[in-house]
């Protein structure tokens, strides 16, 4: 179906691999394209996580095609940079959680891709960086956006100036990734946590996840009222009547999604 795509199904988790090799799986506007076809396409209702991972050993992304790049004028760039923001915040928006599964390099547009994400758990020769700079470029594809939110000002403009990557070890001082691990565990480790957030209410998973996502540019009280909204609608569904029932008679929920 999908030519740079391969996509598994795992129970309630699905698993989604970009896999064009001869590049390090670069992304082109080819395998954008078919990212964002795959997830207006995605069943929110049978999956209720999403891991995001690339094919190999050593690239998890490594870029953006710079060879597609490399004959943009002005117009195209921006068009280009507007369609990877694009497919990057559908995956952020997508209303279950997605992981990240960080097999090797994750540079510019993978580093991007990562960040994306909600949670990101990397392979010990992981390696990140923004080196935009290096080619004439920035980040295109929110990278502006969403280092600083993840590290900080001061690391964002630190990281993305120089151009410099990272190793693993840094990527987890600095916050930018929730856990290392060798890579002959990373899958497991992935799906391992893929399978503890299905095991929870996905209706409440879903809000708590809106909710992080909308209230971080919120004044307190805006957030705090959002937030209370939204707790107040976890009430109507079955699933919090179920879950708190199980929990008083100390039996065991599984959770239906309504």
């Amino acid at each position: 179906m999908y030519e740079h795509l391969k996509i598994e199904e795992r129970g309630m988790v699905a698993i989604m691999t970009i896999s064009a090799p001869k590049s390090l799986n670069a992304l082109n506007s080819t395998i954008l394209k078919e990212i964002g076809e795959y997830l207006d396409e995605f069943d929110t209702h049978r999956f209720r996580c999403l891991i995001v991972t690339g094919d190999g050993e050593k690239s998890f992304v490594a870029g953006a095609d710079i060879s597609e790049m490399a004959t943009l004028g002005p117009q195209q760039g921006e068009h280009f940079g507007k369609t990877g923001a694009e497919v990057f915040r559908q995956i952020e928006t997508l209303p279950c959680p997605v992981i990240a599964a960080v097999n090797g390099f994750a540079l510019g547009g993978g580093c991007e891709l990562a960040m994306a994400c909600d949670i990101r758990i990397c392979s010990d020769n992981a390696r990140f960086g923004q080196p935009e700079v290096g080619l004439g470029i920035i980040p295109g594809f929110s990278g502006t956006v969403r280092l600083a939110r993840l590290v900080g000002m001061g690391m964002a403009k630190q990281l993305i100036f120089t151009g410099k990557n990272i190793k693993a070890d840094e990527a987890l001082r600095i916050g930018l990734v929730n856990a290392v691990v060798p890579q002959a565990e990373l899958m497991d480790k992935a799906m391992e946590l893929a399978n503890q957030i299905c095991a929870n209410a996905p209706l409440a998973v879903s809000a708590a996840k809106l909710c992080i996502n909308t209230e971080y540019d919120m004044e307190a009280e805006e957030a705090i009222a959002f937030e209370n909204q939204a707790f107040g609608m976890c009430f109507s569904t079955e699933d919090q009547k179920n879950g708190m029932q199980a929990f008083l008679t100390k039996g065991k929920c599984e959770f239906q999604g309504k």
